[in-house]
């Protein structure tokens, strides 16, 4: 159920539209190793030792001022989902869909 719910509210937004949420901090990188649905639907189950592991592994983590600015710059589109009171993202490529990230 969680994993149909994230699906159907993920989407390409343009950086520049998330600057008001990366200012308040609430913007977490994802790897685009990794699947992004799922990493929303873990955070939803609150499932801390997966956190832990991607967060070592620096799989997920807040957005670096670095990346920020780059994306800023490219006008970078990116792969996004809400998981209150989280915002997701993913830079992947434009024909990539968030079905066809990896595990």
């Amino acid at each position: 159920m969680l994993r149909r719910e994230y699906h159907g509210q993920t989407a390409r937004i343009r950086w520049h539209d998330l600057q008001t949420y990366y200012a308040h901090g609430s913007v977490i990188r994802v790897n685009g190793e990794l699947d992004l649905v799922e990493v929303a639907v873990q955070l939803g189950l609150d499932n801390t030792a997966r956190f832990e592991a991607w967060i070592a592994a620096d799989q997920v983590a807040p957005v670096s001022d670095t990346e920020a600015l780059a994306w800023y710059e490219s006008d970078a589109q990116l792969w996004a989902v809400v998981a209150a009171p989280w915002v997701l993202v993913q830079d992947r490529l434009a024909d990539d869909s968030p079905e066809h990230t990896r595990h």
